[in-house]
Order: C-alpha cells, then sequence, then structure tokens
C-alpha cells in the first residue's frame, strides 16, 4: 500500500514511515523539505498520486494564535480536496486529547477546527488522539520556569512516548477507517508537578517545580482531569516513563 505522510520527516512522521515500511508498504514522507506543502498546496497532487492512505502528523511552524489555526485550517482543507482528486480512500490525522476542555487555548482550538474539517470532508477517515509526549516535557518545563522556579498545576497527567503514538497512527492507517476517534495514553498516571520534578532529577537539572493549581498550561488554568481521557476510553501504550527517563538520561 502507498501511504503518503504529511510531517514525514518530523519527531512523529520519521517514526511512522519507519514502521510502515517494516511491515511492507510504501511510506512517502511529504513536508516542505521534500518538496510538498500543504499550506500553499504545492507539490501535492505529484505526492498523492497512487495513494490509497495519507496519514497527517505535520504541525503548525508558528504557535501564533491566528497562523496556527490558519495552518491547520488552510492545510486541511488543501489536502482533503486533493486526496478527492486523486482517489484517497483513508485519510488519518494525529490530535489531541481533550481539546474541548481547554477553549482558551488557541493551539487546541486550531485542532478542534481541524478534526470538524475532517468531520465534514468526503474522505474516511479516523483521527488518533494522543496524550502528550514524554519527549515535551523539557519544554513544558522550560515554559513553566520563572528564574529557577518551574510551576506547574498538580493535576492528572498521563503522557506517552512518540514511539508509542508513531505506533498508534501507523497501526490505524492500515485498518478499515473508523469514520471517528480512537484515543491513545500512556501506561501510567502521574502528577504533572510530580512527573516534571522527576524528570528534572534524573537531567540533573537544578531548578525547583512548585505545585501551583494557578498555574497556566500555555495560556490555559487546568481542571484535574483536562490533559487525560476518561477512565477506560483510551488504548494503554507500552512504554513507561522511567523506562524512557532512563535511556533519555
Amino acid at each position: 500500500m502507498k501511504i503518503v505522510v504529511i510531517g514525514g520527516t518530523g519527531l512523529i512522521g520519521s517514526k511512522v514511515c519507519g514502521k510502515l515500511r517494516d511491515r511492507g508498504h510504501e511510506a512517502v514522507p511529504a513536508a516542505p523539505g521534500t518538496g510538498v506543502d500543504t499550506l500553499t498546496g504545492e507539490g501535492l497532487a505529484e505526492a498523492l498520486t497512487g495513494a490509497q492512505a495519507v496519514v497527517d502528523v505535520s504541525n503548525s511552524p508558528s504557535f501564533e494564535e491566528s497562523a496556527v489555526l490558519e495552518f491547520f485550517t488552510a492545510s486541511t482543507r488543501n489536502l482533503l480536496a486533493a486526496e478527492a482528486a486523486a482517489g484517497v480512500a483513508h485519510h488519518v490525522a494525529l490530535s489531541i486529547v481533550g481539546i474541548e476542555g481547554l477553549p482558551d487555548n488557541g493551539y487546541f482550538r486550531a485542532k478542534a477546527a481541524q478534526e470538524q474539517l475532517i468531520k465534514q470532508g468526503q474522505i474516511p477517515y479516523s483521527i488518533v488522539r494522543a496524550t502528550q509526549f514524554f519527549e515535551f516535557v523539557k519544554g513544558i518545563a522550560d515554559a513553566a520556569t520563572s528564574g529557577d522556579t518551574v510551576r506547574v498545576p498538580p493535576v492528572l497527567f498521563q503522557p506517552m512516548a512518540a514511539e508509542d503514538v508513531a505506533e498508534a497512527v501507523s497501526r490505524t492507517v492500515v485498518e478499515t477507517p473508523l469514520k471517528g476517534t480512537v484515543e491513545v495514553a500512556g501506561p501510567q498516571r502521574f502528577r504533572f508537578d510530580e512527573l516534571v520534578a522527576e524528570a528534572l532529577r534524573a537531567w540533573h537539572d537544578p531548578r525547583t517545580v512548585v505545585a501551583d493549581p494557578h498555574a497556566r498550561y500555555y495560556g490555559s488554568e487546568l481542571a484535574e482531569r483536562s490533559l487525560v481521557p476518561d477512565e477506560g476510553r483510551a488504548r494503554p501504550a507500552e512504554i513507561r516513563f522511567e523506562d524512557w527517563l532512563r535511556r533519555s538520561s
């Protein structure tokens, strides 16, 4: 099967391509660096020729509120139109657990708009919602740092390894389209502040983590369950945080 991976040169996309090739599929990475720009539509028709399925794990080059909304809506419209013209039979998009619960988060609103376009389109689809990635923990800590203090809300947190995200996406794209959403999450639940503190200790980072119920997560104040799926709803990933942390350290 020929599967085009939009964002196929990035963290998740490159792993998805590798996993699909291991399964015997033709995985084609598509990104601006390979001559495919979903925002402008450049190179899309050529890349999708003969493709049976498309995976979209692309990300906006800018996280500014209006720019990220423009990226996800314009690129998704262009991609769905090109897929319809090429006869693509399955569209898989990577999204985020809990996007409806944080309406003041511009990035989450943009992902929700992307999901809505996919649901309204004519291409059979599957949406894979994942929790936050272990690989983002340092960036989250950096964004929450003031001086030598990291302020993080003590809410539930259930992140997962990028490797497991890629596995969920690559497994979904070769199955029958769900015409719906599946959620995946890490195998363990933590307190957000405790996980960040554990990671910083493992990395010999001297910053102090403070549990602050009003600390914001990229502009949003979190409720207890904002970042985790409902009980029993998500497929569990396999890689445990301590194992990933040991390797990353």
